[in-house]
């Protein structure tokens, strides 16, 4: 296997059954009770804006992403993020990510957040939400809250509990 070989395409409904393999190899059946998978379920993922990464055939890796909102901000969130074992430390994952990032500034939304490791992510662009700004559904550990600002200002409109985008409620005069 050659990196030259690994192909990045847009997420299709062919391609699920390997992705729930590659997450439930890289996260176990415990992704079930964290909270970005409880968001998740309020209303799925945005499959134009998901991507994976193919070695001939297979998949190897996906990343996906999710509308969501917070007070009166709105963004997309990342995850998950998953490359199968033998394809990792290769920057296959890094590049899902920038490829998802391009794809969110392109669409118009204003920020990215995710639950993740600062040291991987932040040389990716992402920064720690302040803690308290948001909170999650679920139980998580707040300093694990990262957010990449596209539109400036976009993080600071999120507060609040963050759910689905589709179980939001439209403020009249935001």
């Amino acid at each position: 296997m050659s990196l030259a070989d690994v192909k990045y395409l847009p997420e299709t409904p062919a391609h699920d059954p390997e992705i729930e393999a590659i997450n439930d190899e890289a996260f176990g059946p415990g992704r079930f009770v964290l909270a970005a998978n409880k968001i998740r379920e309020a209303g799925g993922h945005e499959r134009a804006l998901s991507f994976v990464a193919v070695d001939g055939d297979l998949v190897v890796a996906s990343v996906r992403m999710t509308r969501i909102a917070a007070g009166a901000g709105r963004a997309l969130m990342l995850g998950p993020l998953a490359v199968r074992p033998a394809f990792k430390n290769l920057g296959i994952g890094r590049r899902l990510v920038a490829i998802a990032l391009e794809a969110a500034a392109k669409a118009g939304a204003p920020a990215v957040i995710l639950v993740g490791d600062e040291p991987y992510y932040g040389p990716l662009g992402f920064k720690r939400i302040p803690r308290g700004q948001i909170s999650m559904p679920r139980p998580v550990d707040l300093d694990r809250l990262l957010s990449h600002e596209i539109t400036p200002g976009a993080v600071a409109r999120l507060t609040g509990e963050v759910g689905h985008a589709s179980q939001a409620r439209v403020a009249e005069h935001v």
